[in-house]
């Protein structure tokens, strides 16, 4: 059997941390060496930062009492010996709790009162007003004290129907979802709104962020949970009951808010809890196991999921096995299985992309670089063809080299002024661009669909709005990607001439692609659409949970925009920081020249001295070469599981 889940985010973040290192000693290198500039400065930053930060969100739902807190108590937190979640009969996690690690946060549990429904926020704005949530310490050291805390998660209070109605938990067209009344006509509903959990856990450390969400009146009370936290999820793990199989509580949660396309499934995955209750001993365990696959079998066809994405599993007796250390009831409970098939699906495809945009990052990188170091073996290559010219001529002609030299050097002074000619309809243009991406424009965009969401009633056309918007915010996008296209032939042209008068190299990147982003906005989108099932189109009834959708859709779309605008950003710092390289370098050559020249003047062993010392120079940029590759290599062939301490300490760049 493979690594577990647990053992391979463990190396998944060994690898993270020692790239990060090899990354930083590359761009120590390129700075001692003077080949870092701006575009490149950033570009090796936003790499350090994307594999640094990484974050990889498991997001776990069931309705109640499908046992969803005890399996991440199994999988994540056995190691305290102890229930970390509430689980046990009557304690469950009642509002959404996120559990991650910020190393600048204290470790701490932070509510926010389930009263700020009142108001129209959304969780993304809330989130930065820290003195609305009541926070509690947790003492990383005590498992107790951790577990006894997070059990505020499972507070609950009672409330009037009119009070509940008001936070979003009563929906007279929704019978079946409401809670019971008590005998005073009081409902239950949770205390908190969300949860925070921050806490040093190893895994939580390394990037991994669990979102435990409670049951369907929960989970569709909050839209902001539905469209945004768990579509950017990078799995989903969907909880049945064995003994139940799929209710109609289930695939409803399943069809409002997880069902995607085929082609998307391998980020869902289907876990049938609770099999210890089929485990009868008047049953032989070959009945037992036909039963389970049977179980398995009508949950697929019902859910539409391979068989291999319906995995058996007792939670509890997994639990139980890892803290007494029982390795027969382990693999009995399924738990290895299920991690392995964790570790398989979402670690090899976060790898996957994680390594494909370090491949890109670095290539882009190695060639920028390249060529900073070929303009200099031109440069060297013109002196040295220059200098050699020199031998045996008289005062005369040398200080005549010196004229000529000092006259290209005035004239291509000249040339700057062409050179912010282009820089300036260059910035128009990127300009433009951004004010289409901005957040007065996806404000005019989204104008018409909230109008629509906050009419009082049914809102029977809120479809086709909802398509009408998508399409303008496509069309935005295809704008945008014309636009850098259009920027980008003008910088080639440009470019083209440049190179033709003066001798440059300057190559412009390749158009910006778009395409990734107008893709993000068909999910959320799909999402969205997905959501407006009878059950939602009722509640959409309520202009105060219409307001809170457009709020979450509005918050997400930003969210794309501006990722959009800094990949154009970043585009075009790459094109100009090329323009600014090939400025400095020759501006540096026209000094090396006339100092070369007045050496030759005034000592005969002066042009010697230079030709020696250029030879010199062209070695130095075959080693720098040669070294660039090196670090650029390794940082691409850095193996997922370090061999050794000893392996992941590379020596410091020469």
């Amino acid at each position: 059997m493979g690594p577990s889940f647990n053992e391979q985010f463990d190396q998944h973040g060994v690898w993270r941390r020692e790239f990060a290192q090899q990354l930083k000693r590359l761009a120590d290198w390129m700075s001692s060496h003077e080949l870092m500039d701006a575009a490149l400065q950033e570009r090796l930053q936003r790499l350090e930062d994307q594999v640094r930060s990484d974050k990889v969100m498991v997001a776990f739902v069931a309705e109640f009492s499908r046992g969803k807190s005890e399996l991440i108590n199994a999988i994540f937190f056995a190691d305290y010996g102890r229930r970390i979640m509430p689980a046990s009969a009557g304690r469950t996690t009642m509002c959404p709790t996120e559990l991650g690690y910020e190393p600048g946060m204290p470790p701490s549990l932070r509510l926010l009162p389930i009263e700020t429904r009142l108001q129209m926020q959304s969780l993304a704005e809330w989130r930065t007003k820290r003195d609305r949530w009541q926070e509690i310490p947790l003492n990383v050291g005590d498992a107790d004290q951790i577990a006894q805390a997070i059990e505020k998660v499972a507070e609950v209070r009672k409330v009037s129907l009119e009070h509940a109605r008001a936070l979003g938990f009563w929906h007279d067209d929704l019978s079946d979802e409401n809670p019971v009344p008590d005998a005073e006509g009081l409902v239950e509903i949770p205390l908190w709104r969300h949860a925070i959990i921050n806490i040093p856990h190893p895994l939580l450390k390394q990037g991994l962020v669990i979102l435990d969400t409670p049951g369907l009146n929960a989970v569709g009370a909050e839209p902001e949970l539905t469209v945004n936290l768990i579509p950017q999820a990078h799995a989903v793990v969907f909880i049945l009951s064995a003994d139940t199989g799929v209710t109609r509580s289930d695939l409803a949660i399943w069809r409002e808010h997880l069902a995607i396309e085929p082609e998307s499934m391998d980020g869902r995955l289907v876990v049938l809890n609770k099999i210890d209750t089929l485990w009868d001993t008047l049953n032989s365990a070959d009945q037992v196991q036909a039963q389970l696959e049977r179980q398995r079998s009508t949950s697929a066809e019902m859910l539409g999921v391979p068989l291999d994405r319906v995995v058996p599993v007792s939670a509890q007796k997994g639990l139980v096995a890892k803290i007494t250390a029982d390795d027969v009831l382990l693999e009995h409970s399924g738990l290895p299985a299920l991690e392995e098939v964790l570790a398989q699906g979402i670690m090899g495809r976060r790898q996957a992309i994680l390594r494909a945009a370090v491949a890109n990052g670095v290539a882009s990188l190695r060639a920028e670089t390249s060529r900073v170091i070929n303009i200099r073996r031109r440069d060297l290559d013109d002196q040295m063809a220059e200098l050699r010219s020199l031998r045996g001529k008289n005062a005369s002609v040398i200080e005549s080299m010196r004229h000529r030299i000092e006259q290209e050097q005035r004239e291509f002074d000249l040339s700057t002024a062409k050179i912010q000619a282009v820089r300036a309809v260059h910035l128009k243009l990127l300009r433009e661009v951004f004010q289409q991406l901005g957040a007065k424009a996806l404000k005019a965009e989204l104008a018409e669909l909230a109008q629509t969401l906050q009419q009082k009633g049914l809102k029977l056309g809120v479809r086709k709005i909802y398509t009408e918007t998508f399409d303008k915010l496509r069309s935005t996008m295809d704008k945008a990607q014309a636009s850098g296209t259009e920027i980008q032939a003008m910088l080639s042209g440009t470019f083209r001439q440049l190179n033709a008068e003066f001798g440059f190299s300057l190559q412009v990147p390749a158009a910006p692609q778009i395409e990734p982003f107008t893709h993000d906005l068909s999910q959320i989108e799909q999402s969205h659409l997905q959501y407006l099932g009878l059950g939602n189109a009722l509640k959409l009834a309520q202009p105060e949970f219409a307001e809170r959708l457009v709020r979450a859709l509005a918050m997400r779309l930003r969210t794309v925009y501006e990722s959009a605008a800094n990949d154009l950003e970043l585009w075009s710092k790459s094109a100009t920081a090329q323009l600014d390289t090939q400025l400095r370098e020759r501006r540096k050559s026209f000094a090396r020249r006339i100092e070369a020249v007045d050496r030759i003047q005034h000592a005969a062993s002066g042009l010697v001295e230079r030709i020696s010392e250029i030879e010199a120079g062209e070695q130095e940029l075959v080693l720098l070469e040669r070294r660039l590759q090196e670090l650029t290599s390794q940082l691409v062939a850095l193996p997922l599981v370090p061999e050794s301490t000893e392996s992941s300490q590379s020596p410091s760049p020469a």
